[in-house]
């Protein structure tokens, strides 16, 4: 069944781009497996605004338009753009806070009165910046208030706080806005300073609570809360991704995977298949004679572990070769420095493909490739000056070399999206790849992306079918397949569907879990998101896409704190 609302675009970690796939190489800025296609330009279908992850900009530019038009103010007079560093004046009474007749009421109102004048007199003093006699005006004022004026202490607590904060008193900060939370739980202005408070304290599990709070009651319309909840998301999943990165035991992705990232070379010696006379004795060929004897060479021993799918021995073979300097320590320099990007060790990788670059002797197409996957993977470490010398040193020294263009034409997509001369020059290039090289699914991936951006949804469906004919088993263009059905034909189940189908393909893409969950957090499905997001930080294959799924996750579980707390939920599917 399709979604029942229009569908709108939340570009998940548009400011902090995610690594992709974290490889450095395949596809650029996707790296291996995902079809080449940027995935920090990821676009979900959603009805609804959402508190996502790191950078997810909370969909600035449909909102920007409702924000200029202006809003009413918070139970606490905010104005939805105002910097909320000004005391209140009278809060409005809470409903049913009239006085009861009798003769306690000219009591109760001159406790009340007297409490709304020390408050005043607080104000001009805040005003003046006298702030340690406006703390004693509103401490006046709280002591003054009949317990029972819940809307007025509130506001006195409130104003307390912001005092408190002019003087960086920041725990007092926190306590006064906590008491005013407690008597007016969806005061917008107190949870927003106490966020800020949290922030100062380092308290960034409640900062993020309390910020995914005022975002939800403010409509996600207001940049000021939108930029901490960014800023605090991202530094909770550096934090916790520097941790778990440093533990991790490395993991080879899936042969599909594997599979799809060398198919994305079309001029990579590496990758191609053993020759005849580099085969062993035992190797027999059709006609059941034997094949030339090879050569006790690690680095033959790692293609021949590559022809058979046994990739965790090829690090090992590939070192033997190079310790020993033997006949193809180039090509076994490469060969390692790939993996080493595969199971997401760019620091081990880096050297590799440094020395394969300074080898003047080696062959060029070994040259360019390694500065093809170095470039890709300063794209990932967002490098741009540097991933774009690599790439047109690579384009110098081998211009006849596809790849080259290939992978370059997919980082200008990337990075120039917005420039309209250079879209054009990206798709034209795209064009001329698929032309060029027809049974190349990454090309027409590639081009399905750069067509997906420009909205030509139709013929981005057909590169997709296309890419799929050619490269079945690859998981990742079934979940990008997947979300153009959202954002296109706004059809969730199908869309789940093709996701789904990623995930039963291939247990290891990381993408279509975070995808799923992704989706899942749309739905409201916080516990299933949650799920899915720890699925997909066990597989992340570099600290950076981790962090980035770790804020995803992170954001999941702010929503779910943010409801049981104050019953409050942002607009789902």
């Amino acid at each position: 069944m399709a979604a029942s609302k229009p569908v709108e675009a939340a570009v998940v970690a548009a400011a902090a781009p995610s690594s992709g796939s974290g490889v450095g190489g395949g596809g650029a800025t996707a790296g291996p497996g995902t079809g080449g296609l940027p995935r920090w330009q990821l676009a979900l279908a959603v009805g609804a605004p959402l508190l996502l992850g790191a950078g997810a900009m909370y969909l600035w530019s449909r909102q920007r338009r409702r924000r200029e038009a202006g809003g009413r103010g918070d139970a606490g007079g905010l104005k939805r753009n105002s910097e909320r560093k000004t005391p209140e004046g009278r809060a409005s009474p809470a409903p049913g806070s009239g006085h009861p007749d009798g003769s306690g009421a000219h009591l109760e109102m001159n406790s009340l009165d007297r409490a709304q004048a020390a408050k005043n007199k607080g104000n001009k003093y805040f005003k003046a910046g006298k702030y340690e006699q406006a703390i004693q005006c509103y401490t006046e004022a709280i002591s003054l208030c009949p317990i029972e004026k819940n809307a007025d202490l509130s506001t006195f607590y409130q104003n307390r706080a912001a005092a408190f904060e002019q003087l960086q008193k920041w725990k007092e900060v926190a306590q006064d806005c906590t008491k005013a939370v407690e008597l007016n739980p969806k005061y917008v202005k107190a949870l927003f300073r106490r966020a800020k408070a949290h922030e100062k304290l380092d308290n960034k599990k409640e900062c993020l609570e309390d910020v995914t709070a005022v975002c939800i009651l403010e409509g996600f319309q207001n940049q000021q809360s939108m930029l901490l909840a960014d800023k605090v998301l991202k530094l909770l999943g550096k934090e916790k991704a520097k941790e778990k990165y440093k533990n991790r035991e490395p993991l080879m992705p899936s042969p599909q995977f594997i599979k799809s990232y060398f198919s994305s070379f079309t001029d990579d010696i590496i990758s191609q298949p053993m020759l005849k006379g580099e085969k062993s004795d035992e190797d027999k060929d059709k006609e059941g004679e034997a094949s030339e004897v090879k050569e006790n060479s690690g680095y033959l021993r790692a293609k021949q572990y590559m022809e058979e799918e046994n990739y965790d021995k090829i690090i090992s073979e590939c070192s033997k070769e190079i310790d020993a300097q033997g006949k193809y320590m180039a090509e076994a320099l490469l060969l390692r420095a790939t993996f080493y990007l595969l199971i997401g060790n760019a620091n081990a990788a880096k050297p590799d493909l440094d020395k394969v670059i300074s080898l003047k002797e080696a062959n060029v197409k070994l040259r360019a490739n390694a500065l093809i996957k170095r470039g890709s993977m300063y794209m990932q470490q967002q490098q741009p000056l540097l991933s774009t010398q690599d790439f047109n040193m690579a384009a110098d020294i081998d211009p006849q070399n596809a790849d080259v263009y290939h992978h370059r034409g997919q980082y200008r997509q990337a990075y120039t999206g917005n420039n309209s001369s250079q879209i054009q020059a990206a798709m034209k290039g795209f064009e001329e790849v698929i032309k060029k090289f027809p049974r190349c699914a990454e090309g027409y991936a590639l081009y399905a992306q750069a067509l997906t951006d420009q909205q030509q949804f139709g013929k981005a469906d057909d590169m997709y079918d296309k890419c799929i004919d050619l490269e079945p088993d690859n998981a990742t263009t079934y979940v990008h397949k997947g979300l153009l059905q959202l954002q296109w034909k706004q059809d969730l189940d199908r869309g789940l569907e093709l996701i789904s189908k990623a995930i039963e393909i291939d247990n290891k893409c990381d993408f279509a879990y975070e995808t799923m969950g992704t989706i899942e957090v749309q739905r409201g499905n916080m516990e299933k998101a949650i799920d899915m997001f720890n699925k997909a930080i066990n597989l992340a294959k570099s600290e950076m896409e981790m962090a980035h799924l770790y804020s995803l996750c992170d954001a999941a579980h702010a929503q779910t704190e943010v409801a049981k707390k104050y019953g409050l939920k942002p607009p789902t599917l």
